[in-house]
């Protein structure tokens, strides 16, 4: 089983993590719709619609939920949002379910309020995740990622 973990925006990035914890992929967010789409569909569900429901489990993911903010101009609030809905609807296509969290949520679960300071999540990704180069594209994706899987692990 993988857990998705998708930071949006151009900075931002998509992260899987398996069963373990352990990183399967951590990328800087796709510059296409079509690199996104490919990326995502290599975790798809299509397979349980085939009558394996029982033999795989299905893959999950966390969006993390944003909204654009007064600071933003027009243009980049207009590109944000097209590309959150390029996102939602990858996702979709690739059958994978989703749950849009708030970064005040996550955070607050993975014990790193950032008010804005990016350096807290990737301090706390780089300790969590030793075994890789964590940017600040992919950090925020990495803990999104093990945040999603210790909320499908509760279950």
């Amino acid at each position: 089983m993988f857990y998705i973990g998708i930071d949006p925006g151009l900075s931002g990035g998509i992260a899987v993590v398996n069963d373990d914890g352990n990183i399967v992929e951590a990328e800087k967010m796709p510059s296409t719709d079509r690199d996104i789409l490919d990326m995502l569909t290599a975790y798809t569900n299509e397979r349980h619609t085939s009558g394996l429901e029982d033999q795989l489990p299905p893959n999950h993911a966390v969006l993390e939920f944003v909204r654009s903010s007064p600071q933003m101009g027009v243009k980049s609030s207009f590109t944000f949002g097209q590309g959150y809905g390029g996102l939602k609807m990858a996702l979709t296509a690739a059958r994978i379910p989703y749950i849009e969290v708030t970064p005040q949520k996550w955070q607050g679960a993975m014990s790193c309020r950032t008010k804005g300071d990016k350096n807290i999540t990737k301090s706390l990704a780089q300790q969590m995740f030793p075994s890789i180069k964590v940017t600040h594209a992919i950090a925020d994706a990495l803990l999104i990622a093990e945040f999603c899987r210790r909320q499908w692990v509760k279950r």
